[in-house]
């Protein structure tokens, strides 16, 4: 039993849709080393706007992750796919709060 135990508590960060604070702040260092700098210049100073804007785009969790795909190629980065859900998480955490629906 206590065998059980310890491998579900081992296996736990492997789970999908588990989301831990390193994830969530390694997407916040992505997001800022590549994505803020463009941001600023298509909002005009206050880069977070374009997530807080009346008329954003971005309306469900699937639209957040193909847009940061989008985003992701149209700069060239070559993020692994940890690296694409770490962004998403971090985003849906500051801003869109999709995965607490």
């Amino acid at each position: 039993m206590r065998k059980s135990i310890a491998l579900f508590f081992l296996c736990l960060p492997c789970l999908p849709g588990t989301v831990h604070a390193a994830d969530i702040q390694l997407g916040k260092e992505l997001h800022q080393e590549n994505c803020t700098d463009c941001h600023i210049s298509m909002m005009g100073g206050d880069g977070s706007r374009i997530y807080t804007r009346e008329d954003r785009r971005i309306d469900s969790r699937t639209g957040l992750e193909n847009q940061v795909r989008r985003c992701k190629t149209s700069l060239g980065t070559d993020w692994p796919e940890n690296q694409i859900n770490a962004v998403v998480e971090f985003l849906d955490q500051r801003y869109y709060h999709f995965s607490r629906e």
